[in-house]
């Protein structure tokens, strides 16, 4: 099954990618390597929380935001090359915006790195940093990048 196909089955639709908030684009590709650029969990150009995990967001909706964050990576790659070109997830870094006291970035990222799994199957097993840091973007909770080797 492809990845497209499975995005089907799980009745997600890719959306259109993100407009760049700088001077930056959304992914990159050199040989047969794609990066991605930081993604945001935006639905429609929206934030769909925002604030600190620990305080103004929970750590489970935190985690469904890391899940959207790597849907958004994936359109900046179907944009670029096509999502079916993907053959690997090498690496993910998820940004978790962390209120004082917490230290639960690697379940929030595990939104990310969990979908991703249900995309690509074993092709999804990645490498990976779960970073917790004062201040994201726009006040966004998450923020989720990756590199994907494609054909």
């Amino acid at each position: 099954m492809t990845a497209s196909q499975k995005l089907v089955e799980l009745g997600l639709t890719l959306p259109t990618p993100a407009t760049p908030l700088a001077a930056y684009v959304p992914a990159v590709r050199t040989g047969n390597l794609v990066y991605t650029s930081g993604q945001l969990p935006t639905e429609s150009g929206s934030l769909i929380h925002t604030g600190k995990v620990g305080a103004e967001v929970t750590a489970e909706q935190a985690k469904q935001a890391a899940r959207l964050c790597a849907l958004n990576a994936l359109a900046a790659i179907d944009a670029l090359v096509g999502l079916d070109s993907v053959t690997r997830v090498v690496k993910v870094v998820g940004f978790v915006a962390s209120a004082p006291g917490f230290t639960g970035q690697p379940g929030v990222v595990n939104g990310a790195s969990e979908f991703l799994g249900e995309v690509f199957g074993e092709a999804g097993t990645h490498a990976r940093s779960a970073v917790g840091v004062s201040e994201l973007p726009l006040n966004a909770p998450v923020e989720v990048e990756l590199i994907a080797e494609v054909e």
